[in-house]
């Protein structure tokens, strides 16, 4: 057959035969199992880095500890010994070496112990912040930091001390040698021994302060807070010490004791614990009660009980007796360090810290400022010391600042204690919120949680945000409380003060359950955001109870001399001073729009304002920004009669309060530090609180004008 020439060229292909498309689940399984496994070679891989870099640094610490003992001679550094205190190894952040024997620090026990949740103890010390073995800490060299150095030293010299990267508080980006700028860190690939001075924080490799030290001075200069440091040249130690204190304390441990021998009979009564777990908590206390005349708490031989046990047993008696230490050796004891040739334009930092405000964070929050201050400006707050302590002891300083780790209660109780000083130049007070719902602190910008400090850098950032804090006005309200049924001429009148907030009603009955519940089993407020679920579990409780449905009928609310209408749905009634409530609500809502022609609030401008809450259920609408609260008044000048028994709470204390009339009358301003945001206004608050602080000292104004400007600066500026 002929091929047309104009034809294209026709192929005869095969038949092909398609096969049949594989099922889904056999094409798609090996992918799976290809991407499981290569995922698991990754986090391999991961898990093997992040091993050698953890071994790497120990190695290094390891290396910096003997170059450490090797230099002792050559290197001056006053002797000190350690303050020791015993806790479990459950506490975070965990040491991972003894800077003793420079061994890891491992419970010796077999596998199936530790799987099955036990917990060993070992000694911290309180001031520099390393960790030992219980059996090591006696042989430990005195190399703690010297809080005291007035008498024996004209100059302050670098305390050089290993970099224990389990304690300290060093940002990663300031973590760099002094001498050569180079990071000290333990690369992937390398590193160096480093050394931290225990008062400036700088950073120095070993071998670049073989080389320059030599050729350099090792004064210390205290660092980047220096302003804020009580130096040790300014402390003197008087070597005093209380009269039986041995016998107090031996005396103070068999009364411990016996209070936990009465804890447990109670709770074999309620049938919470086996009796196994009460005859291990009956021995865990007895030997803690034992106690060893070198300032350390005697552990027996063996503490090794569950975790919950162990957390019990350190809460009931290794943490009273270390306070009772600590009067010997620490420096909350009033008598033995004293404050000499203060110059007169020193500003220090005052710290005081409640451990039992919120999630308990206070012990290992102590240690990190015991580790970037001094400790004798360290203070604890507690049913046995208040914040006089700590003002007594800075009474030689003419200007300092305060820095107040807790809650609002705390906050208040410390203003408290300043006003009753009548202070010429009031020391300003800044907040580290630890406490549950820290609304004065989030007005102020310091967070609204332990969480935050974290966030913004941690400590070491956030001591310098207190630094330069910006002044603040607060307006304070003073509460008189008289009792209906006195005779007149005989009322029991009972002063408080309000600085946040005065509520009566349904908010106070939460409030006052929540706090009947920490007193009776406190060990359940270690968590901010669970503290938030028990809120919310006895929030629940009142909404089918509605024990204040009735509070309508028995309040009446006169504000400047006019009586304001109460809803009759109305079951709680708060009288707010600043705009955030329970944990960040803002009950006035200054940036939203309202048909009544109240006008905006402020903390500073001597009008408080009164709302309604229409029941718990509402609160929790509240909560979530479901709602609204009903704006009833606002004032200078607030009467309320109460013809009933109703919960009332002022800053977070509740109690019950009979039928009573409170007035309500401003009281006064306290100066409060606001964290610097990136708002030029609180910029130009911060440069002019510290221009008006810096011409106080100078002599350029006094104390009186350096208020008045302070206060017109405040309101001019956040208004």
């Amino acid at each position: 057959m002929e091929e047309d020439d104009g034809a294209a060229p026709i192929y005869f292909l095969p038949r092909l035969t398609l096969p049949s498309l594989a099922r889904p689940g056999e094409s798609i399984l090996p992918a799976v199992s290809w991407l499981v496994a290569t995922l698991l070679l990754a986090g391999f891989f991961v898990y093997v880095a992040i091993q050698w870099q953890r071994k790497l640094a120990i190695q290094w610490m390891k290396a910096a500890a003997h170059a450490k003992r090797r230099s002792r001679g050559r290197v001056r550094a006053p002797s000190t010994a350690h303050i020791w205190s015993q806790e479990s190894s459950s506490s975070r952040p965990r040491p991972s070496t003894c800077f003793v024997c420079l061994d890891a620090i491992t419970p010796s026990q077999s596998l199936s112990s530790v799987s099955s949740g036990a917990v060993y103890s070992l000694h911290r010390c309180l001031v520099c912040g390393v960790a030992s073995h219980l059996g090591c800490s006696k042989s430990a060299a005195k190399d703690c930091k010297s809080v005291a150095m007035a008498g024996s030293s004209s100059s302050l010299l670098h305390q050089w001390v290993e970099r224990w990267m389990d304690v300290d508080d060093i940002p990663e980006d300031r973590a760099y040698c002094m001498h050569c700028d180079e990071p000290c860190n333990a690369s992937f690939l390398g590193g160096s021994a480093i050394w931290r001075c225990m008062w400036c924080q700088r950073l120095v490799h070993v071998d670049c302060h073989s080389v320059h030290s030599r050729n350099s001075s090792e004064l210390c200069d205290l660092g980047m807070h220096k302003r804020l440091i009580v130096s040790p040249l300014w402390v003197k130690d008087t070597g005093k010490r209380m009269v039986g204190l041995i016998s107090s304390i031996t005396q103070g441990a068999n009364e411990l004791a016996s209070s936990v021998r009465g804890q447990i009979r109670k709770r074999r009564k309620k049938g919470k614990r086996s009796s196994e777990n009460v005859n291990a908590l009956a021995s865990s206390s007895s030997e803690a009660s034992r106690i060893s005349t070198d300032g350390v708490i005697s552990d027996g031989d063996s503490m090794r009980t569950s975790s919950a046990e162990l957390k019990e047993v350190d809460e009931l008696t290794n943490g009273k007796l270390n306070n009772e230490l600590e009067v010997v050796h620490g420096p909350s004891a009033k008598q033995k360090y004293q404050l000499v040739e203060v110059p007169g334009d020193a500003r220090p930092l005052l710290v005081f810290i409640n451990r039992k405000s919120g999630a308990q964070h206070g012990t290992a929050l102590r240690r990190h400022l015991n580790m970037l201050l001094n400790p004798v400006q360290v203070f604890e707050l507690s049913k046995a010391q208040g914040p006089d302590a700590g003002l007594e002891f800075f009474k030689g300083f003419a200007h300092f600042r305060i820095l107040v780790c807790g809650g609002d209660g705390s906050v208040g109780w410390v203003l408290d204690e300043i006003e009753k000083r009548n202070y010429e130049s009031p020391p300003p007070v800044a907040i580290l919120p630890i406490g549950t719902g820290n609304d004065l602190a989030r007005v102020l910008s310091w967070g609204g949680g332990y969480a935050a400090v974290g966030r913004q850098g941690g400590l070491y950032n956030m001591l310098h945000e207190v630094d330069h804090g910006a002044a603040s006005m607060l307006d304070r309200w003073l509460v008189r409380i008289s009792d209906n049924y006195s005779k007149p001429g005989e009322e029991i009148v009972a002063e408080k003060y309000v600085n946040n907030y005065l509520g009566i009603g349904c908010d106070a009955k939460v409030a006052l359950d929540i706090h009947m519940l920490r007193e009776e089993n406190p060990e359940k407020f270690y968590n901010q955001f669970l503290n938030k679920m028990l809120y919310a579990k006895e929030g629940a409780k009142d909404i089918v109870d509605r024990t204040c449905s009735d509070l309508p009928w028995h309040l009446r609310v006169e504000v400047d001399g006019s009586e304001i209408i109460i809803p009759e749905d109305t079951e709680g009634v708060l009288f707010t001073n600043i705009g955030s409530y329970m944990g960040g609500v803002d009950l006035w809502q200054n940036e939203e729009e309202h048909e009544d022609e109240f006008g905006p609030q402020f903390m500073h401008d001597k009008i408080i304002e009164v709302v309604g809450i229409c029941g718990t259920w509402h609160l929790g609408k509240l909560q979530v920004g479901l709602s609204r609260a009903r704006r009833l008044g606002q004032g200078r000048h607030i009467k309320i009669w109460m013809s009933a028994s109703y919960p009332v709470q002022i800053d977070g204390e509740p109690w019950i309060q009979h039928s009573c009339t409170f007035e309500i009358s401003h009281h006064g301003q306290a100066f409060m530090l606001k964290r610097t945001q990136e708002d030029a206004r609180d910029h130009a608050a911060a440069i002019m609180t510290e221009i008006l602080e810096n011409a106080e000292c100078g002599g350029v104004i006094n104390a009186s004008q350096k208020r008045a400007l302070l206060q017109e600066m405040a309101v001019r500026l956040s208004s």
